[in-house]
């Protein structure tokens, strides 16, 4: 029978599912709903992730007599993209009962499904089924199974599977090194990458994420310059993950680099993009420049009014966060749960309580949201650190939600500061039951006990984090210096210029005890001697940065530090006297903020 044409030709430029219902109604009046071809096509639409209906698309094929291999394959296509990729097994299933024949494309498919379960014994399944019915040697089957088993973090079949594979092509290589990136396994990714005989853009880019993920930011960046010098194109991904790791670096130098280069090149900018530009910005010290950004910004989305809302209050200004949630919501924008973490940050970091629970009782009156738990973390901090300790605890115990380390964790850290060592002891216990792999917790736990004078009960839990071999993050500071990125770790041994480093700080020393500076000591490191705490403190990852800042730039030029911790008391008093004894500007971002001396004085007013 000749197939009128005209169905057809809709269906090729059809959009909707609105349009193919029409479309389909005029195939049943014309009697070709029977007919493979055009049935194969409607399904295939119905079916489709981007544009399909995979309900309609069931009821089409259970009224279809004899189903192709074809319409087979589209609907567990379908269904491997849906929320239901159980039902393309349980569809697999029929197949092989109805005897209907397997193609190149019907394992894969079903692959794609086994990713999106709890489990990899589907994949293990489907995995011999491929082997048995003669697919092992293809290479879009090996592809599908090696991006399956690393779904599941089972690299080590992925790897027997890839070194075994007759055939590999581009997609299996990128497939690997995505699966050890994703896993944590860097190096043994970058060992690929090296080897492969070669590359795309999406490799590029995998490599650069994976990076990133890990904290590798100065490696990325050195791969995306690599990349350039490569002549491959960046894709926005790979700018997005360059820009987080200037971000994170506070390489602001290359961040506009990177900037300038997507203007010249005239890459289109879309809201993630402008997102990781005004976070770059801002995490990098320069609001004015973030706020550029935002103003130039075509779409302004809620994330980027977030990313602006973020800035405002890693920088201590509570009254312009205030300002831009108010004008957000005003143009229309309701506020999502990172918007409403970003604004209560801001209110904590300024002290503004009453704002602050004000904001947080609007999250379920005015926004019909429940509480994340990083809302009830951003309260417990807000109402800790304004001294509020007996309402923090109240919060606590009355949460819906079980509370996290991180929120036990910043009840800790306020203790300490209000001196309430009663409260810091219980919670410093349950925090090393409810985190016990985080060395941070040992020590201040260890610190809390030191503070109320139980030198023994602090040692204890001393020897016992160093018995389970359990160590505290390193501290490190980076600092950029003619745009490259300069690295220190807490009595940092490896940077070239260290003599150099240590000489200028024994002479800041001795100005600063001309000023009456005392190292604040305090419970540093229980073992040791004052002597021997004044010289640990001395090797701060901060100060050696700043160090090597005075060294290396000219008088008056602004030293900016990026600090992977919170800054302790010490460097931040140390850091203040600095600032007025050589007449420098000291931008430094720690964990929580940033703060700018100035003559003495931090804008934090001392409130961190």
């Amino acid at each position: 029978m000749a197939i009128p044409l005209q169905p057809l030709s809709l269906l090729e430029v059809c959009s909707t599912m609105d349009e193919l219902k029409q479309i389909h109604a005029s195939m049943y009046k014309r009697g070709l709903v029977s007919e493979p071809i055009p049935l194969s096509r409607l399904l295939a639409f119905c079916s489709s992730p981007s544009y399909g209906d995979i309900k309609y698309a069931q009821k089409l094929f259970n009224k279809t007599s004899s189903p192709n291999t074809f319409m087979w394959n589209a609907m567990i296509r379908g269904y491997s993209h849906s929320t239901e990729p159980e039902q393309a097994l349980l569809l697999y299933g029929e197949m092989i009962s109805n005897s209907v024949p397997h193609n190149t494309h019907t394992l894969p498919f079903l692959l794609k499904a086994c990713s999106k379960l709890p489990s990899s014994e589907g994949t293990m399944q489907i995995h011999a089924r491929v082997v048995k019915m003669g697919f092992g040697s293809d290479v879009f089957a090996i592809n599908t199974l090696l991006h399956a088993y690393a779904v599941f973090d089972r690299m080590e079949i992925a790897c027997l599977l890839f070194d075994q594979a007759p055939t590999r092509d581009i997609v299996s290589w990128n497939t690997m090194i995505d699966g050890y990136a994703k896993c944590g396994e860097v190096g043994v990714a970058f060992k690929l990458f090296k080897e492969m005989p070669e590359r795309t853009v999406v490799t590029w880019t995998t490599m650069i994420s994976g990076f990133v993920k890990v904290g590798m930011n100065k490696e990325a960046l050195k791969l995306f310059q690599d990349m350039l010098i490569a002549g491959v194109k960046p894709d926005n991904v790979a700018l997005l993950s360059s820009l987080s790791a200037c971000a994170h670096l506070g390489a602001v130098d290359q961040g506009r680099w990177i900037h300038t280069y997507i203007d010249r090149n005239q890459i289109q900018i879309d809201p993630e993009l402008d997102c990781a530009l005004i976070d770059m910005y801002g995490k990098c010290g320069h609001m004015e420049e973030a706020l550029g950004v935002f103003t130039k910004s075509k779409k302004k989305c809620v994330s980027i009014w977030t990313a602006a809302i973020s800035g405002f209050a890693i920088h201590g200004q509570a009254r312009e966060a205030m300002d831009f949630y108010m004008k957000m919501q005003k143009s229309g924008i309701k506020p999502n749960s990172i918007t409403l973490t970003a604004i209560l940050t801001a209110c904590s970091h300024s002290g503004l309580v009453d704002e602050g629970k004000s904001i947080f009782k609007s999250i379920t009156s005015v926004h019909n949201l429940n509480p994340a738990i990083e809302h009830y973390g951003c309260l417990v901090d807000l109402l800790g650190r304004a001294g509020l300790l007996k309402e923090a605890k109240e919060v606590i115990d009355t949460m819906p939600i079980k509370p996290n380390a991180a929120i036990w964790g910043a009840l800790l850290n306020v203790c300490k500061e209000h001196a309430n060592v009663k409260l810091g002891k219980l919670i410093g216990k349950k925090l090393m039951e409810v985190d016990p792999g985080h060395g941070g917790r040992y020590i201040h736990a260890a610190s809390i006990f030191a503070a109320s004078g139980e030198w023994n009960e602090a040692a204890r839990i001393r020897r016992m984090m160093k018995e389970k071999g359990i160590r505290k993050f390193p501290g490190c500071s980076s600092i950029t210096i003619d745009g490259s990125v300069h690295e220190f770790f807490a009595g940092d041994s490896k940077h070239l210029q260290l003599k150099e480093i240590h000489q200028i700080w024994h002479q800041i020393v001795g100005r600063l005890e001309l000023e009456g500076y005392k190292p604040e000591v305090g419970n540093l490191l229980l073992h040791l001697e004052d002597e021997e705490k004044e010289v640990a403190i001395h090797q701060h990852s901060e100060k050696l940065a700043i160090a090597f800042g005075l060294i290396s730039t000219k008088p008056g030029t602004i030293i900016r530090v990026f600090k992977n911790l919170r800054i302790c008391e010490d460097c931040h008093v140390v850091t203040k006297m600095i600032s007025k004894i050589y007449s420098r500007e000291i931008v430094m971002r720690d964990r929580t903020r940033f703060h700018l001396f100035r003559d003495g004085i931090c804008t934090c007013g001392d409130f961190w």
